[in-house]
């Protein structure tokens, strides 16, 4: 009787440390994730967009912008950051997922970023298309706990 209580406890606990996400979870959520970083750029996006945006975040999320040598490690932060971009005028903004690659916790997602608008500290519109590549690792509850952003070129 003691063994089949050991073998169902360790069953129980190697499962539980386990916490590896599968293929599917990790492509499904970074489908979800582009989808709302999307959302959250667009002319009628609002606080509920960018709060959409963070769920799919850890607490204790690390951001990097590789090439703009800018790392954020406060998710309060981002949101506030996120939430002065509403200011900015939106004319269009589209992002489309061109190729995925995943690995144990993590994705590598190539994705295409098609926007218009004009930052409040300008005086006029910018447009741009870039072909960004993003890392997400996920943690064990299935958040992003490290996002790095290498931006086009």
């Amino acid at each position: 009787m003691k063994q089949i209580a050991f073998v169902i406890l360790l069953s129980l606990i190697s499962s539980v440390s386990r916490a590896e996400l599968t293929e599917e979870e990790l492509v499904s959520t970074t489908q979800a994730f582009i989808a709302a970083k999307n959302a959250r750029q667009q002319p009628d996006s609002n606080v509920a967009d960018v709060d959409q945006f963070l769920s799919f975040l850890d607490d204790n999320i690390i951001d990097e912008h590789v090439k703009f040598n800018v790392t954020i490690t406060n998710k309060a932060a981002l949101r506030e950051g996120m939430l002065a971009k509403l200011e900015d005028k939106i004319i269009f903004s589209h992002m489309e997922i061109i190729d995925m690659m995943v690995g144990k916790n993590v994705v590598f997602v190539k994705f295409k970023e098609h926007a218009k608008g004009q930052p409040s500290h300008l005086t006029h519109p910018i447009e741009y298309t870039a072909v960004n590549i993003m890392s997400l690792e996920f943690n064990e509850k299935g958040k992003i706990a490290h996002i790095r952003r290498h931006h086009g070129m």
